[in-house]
This record gives structure tokens, sequence and C-alpha cells, in this order.
């Protein structure tokens, strides 16, 4: 697999030697299936080489990368001055590589605790063997914990008795001015927990949980943030459809503005979920829920140009692909809310909120200014519950006035 990266001119024997030799064809070839540029790959064999080379001269064998050789070898290029940037992470997709191909074991898992640390775990395991809470909760609230004693002690010494009503209420107050009212009640609602778990394991004297104020979040007591059809548009043409990455985000911003997908279907969105001949997509949405969406012609075309132009080939069956190697799908909806604000900025469009559920409401409000019912388009965008589509009917503020009765007292 060598010979892919270099002319038949080139002797490859030097590079096959030492205990890694035997393998180093292999690396090159999961190099290949990433995507990786021939110059790229060379640095790459080349590194390995030398490590291989390394370890010959040590009398050591391959199994020796499992007693932490990779670190002194980095050592040594240092002091020789020829460790270069991204060598650590070459030597890393070397030992994934070997450890899955069975040639050296995996690691022991080696826990380095802080006493921050501690106390987060042993909060962990409160939630989970004492209060049955699911993993998406726990996901929620040992990230608070950890954020208030953070902020609390830093780097310091962790004394939980010098926990304060005033440390609670700053955390609060500071995470409150960037997030939104629903996200500062999980907030409270994680403080409460974790306060009252420090209490009950006597870790604070004073009952700080008592101290978390209540967060008021009326349902359906904000208008829906949104953007005029002719902001979309806008945003859709920032993308520089001349080029393989414009060719991708628009195909991926049109998803959403078209049909309403959430940007963690779009990262999961699979080749075969498409099918062509029938014009329609299936959606994986929340609790493994499957819906069939129309293949509208003008999304239709834009995943075409770019599945046949600019998707590189790899063995990944995602349909967005990182145009970078290593070539493998989205790493998680971030990536997709990451396109979303970099139109944002392209089409100059500056707004209190970013996030790519923008254009999902935008679709709805759309909708609804066009005569669609509350249902349908709780249908399109395959909603569970009538009641979460019942905020956009406060989108037409024309209708609203008409509903509205005289204030009081007021100018006539």
């Amino acid at each position: 697999m060598l010979d892919r990266f270099y002319s038949p001119q080139i002797t490859l024997g030097h590079l096959r030697c030492g205990p890694i030799g035997a393998h180093i064809d292999g690396f090159a070839d999961l190099l290949l299936r990433q995507g990786y540029a021939t110059s790229t790959a060379r640095c790459k064999i080349q590194l390995v080489a030398d490590l291989s080379a390394w370890l010959g001269h040590r009398r050591l064998g391959v199994k020796a990368l499992e007693d932490g050789q990779i670190e002194k070898f980095m050592e040594a290029r240092k002091r020789q001055r020829r460790l270069q940037r991204g060598d650590q992470r070459t030597l890393a997709q070397l030992l994934n590589h070997l450890r899955q191909a069975g040639t050296i074991a995996n690691p022991p898992i080696a826990i380095r605790e802080s006493p921050l640390d501690r106390v987060i775990r042993d909060y962990i395991e409160f939630l989970i063997y004492q209060r049955g809470l699911s993993q998406a909760t726990i996901k929620n609230y040992a990230p608070v914990a950890r954020g208030l004693l953070e902020t609390r002690f830093g780097t310091g010494k962790l004394r939980l008795d010098k926990l304060r009503v005033a440390d609670v209420s700053d955390f609060i107050f500071h995470a409150s001015s960037t997030v939104s009212p629903r996200r500062v009640q999980l907030t409270t609602g994680a403080l409460r927990s974790f306060l009252g778990f420090l209490t009950q394991e006597g870790m604070t004297t004073a009952n700080l949980a008592a101290s978390v104020p209540t967060v008021s979040n009326w349902r359906l007591s904000e208008l829906p943030q949104f953007l005029e059809t002719a902001q979309v548009e806008k945003l859709l043409r920032s993308c520089n459809r001349h080029s393989p990455s414009g060719r991708r985000d628009y195909a991926v911003l049109l998803l959403m503005a078209r049909l309403g997908l959430r940007a963690g279907e779009i990262v999961h969105l699979n080749l075969e979920n498409i099918n062509w001949a029938a014009g329609e997509v299936l959606i994986r949405g929340k609790s493994a829920r499957e819906d069939r969406l129309p293949l509208l012609p003008d999304v239709g075309q834009a995943l075409a140009v770019y599945l046949k132009r600019d998707r590189p080939a790899c063995s990944c069956r995602r349909v967005f692909i990182r145009m970078t190697a290593p070539h493998q799908g989205f790493s998680s909806p971030v990536a997709v809310c990451d396109i979303f604000r970099r139109a944002l900025v392209r089409a100059h469009l500056h707004l209190p909120k970013k996030g790519s559920h923008l254009l999902r409401r935008s679709l709805a409000t759309k909708m609804l200014r066009h005569g669609a019912s509350l249902a349908q388009i709780g249908e399109v965008l395959r909603h569970q519950l009538a009641q979460t589509t019942e905020i956009y009917a406060k989108v037409d503020l024309g209708r609203l006035r008409d509903l509205a009765q005289p204030w009081p007292g007021g100018a006539r």
C-alpha cells in the first residue's frame, strides 16, 4: 500500500524496517481511506518509520509501545529539534490502528482524580444509584455542579464548607446573562440537586439548596424568534456554490430551511436514507422515531450536486463528511450550528440568538403565513405533541391585534 504514495522509482524497503515495519502498509492504507493528501501521508509514514527505527536501535519490539515508549520517542525528537506540529496526532493514529488490529493491547485506564473530580464522581454515583436518574439528566446536572465548584474555587484548594449563598447567587446571575430562561431553570434545578447532595453527605453544614431561587418561565410567554423569508434566502445566497465546502453548506442549510430538519438529524443522515426513486428522505429523529419527508426539487438538486461533485470518497455512510482528512462524518450537531453561524456572518445578519433551530422556526412561521394550520405545521416539523406547535399561533401579530381588547383608560 505504500506505493500508492510514492513513485515506482523510489525504494521503500527502509520504511518497512524495524518492529513496526510489518504494519506500516496497513497504516498507509488507513491514511488512504481517510483521504489524506500525498504530501501529508508521506510525512506521517516517515514519522512512523523513524519510530520503528528508534525502537529497533533499542532492541524493543512493537509491544513496547504499550509501556509509554511514545513519550520517550517524542522527547528524543524534541531534543533533536525534529518534533513537528501534528506528530503527536499521527502517533495517536498509529496506536489506535495497532490496537484495532490486535497488535497491541488497549491501555489500562489510569484515573488521576483531583478532589473536585472525586466530588463530581460521587455526585454522579448518587444520581445513578440513589436517585435513579437517566443519563441525559446526569449529563445536564454534572457540568452545572462542576461549573459551580470551578467558579468558586478555581485551581485552589476545595473548601466546600466555604460555599456561601452569595456564591450560588452569583453563579446563577452570570449563567442567566447568556442563556434562555428555560436553561436557567435547568441550572437552578441542578444546583438544588447538587447542594442537597453536599448537605446529605455532610460536606456542607448549611442547606444551601434552600437558597436557590425559583426562575419564572411561563409557557408560551415569548414570541418565537425566526428569520423573515428574505433573510432566509439571503442566508442561502451567502454560500459560495463555486467551492466544494460552499456547495456542502448550501445543501445543509437547505435541509433546515425547506424541510425543518434539526442539526442532529442532519448529522446522522445516511446515504441509504435518501430514496431517489420515490423522491423522499427518511429522517431518524428523537426517541428512535422515523419519518419520511418529500425530497423537494431544490433540496434534491443541491444534495445530488454535493454527492456527485464534492463528497469525499470514504467508507463512512454519512451524507455529510468533513472536507479535510480524516474524512468522516460530523462529530456532533455543533458542526451544523457552526455552518449556520458562519452563514449568518457572511449574510451580515446580526441576531440575538444564533442557533440553527432558527431555520426550523422560520419554516413554521412561513407556513403559517401562507395559510397552513397548526396541525399541518406540527406534521412537517414532526412534533409528537400538539402543544409543541401552539407557540407559532403567536407569530401572526396582525390577527393577535384583532383579538386584543382595548386597554382600560387608554387612548381610543
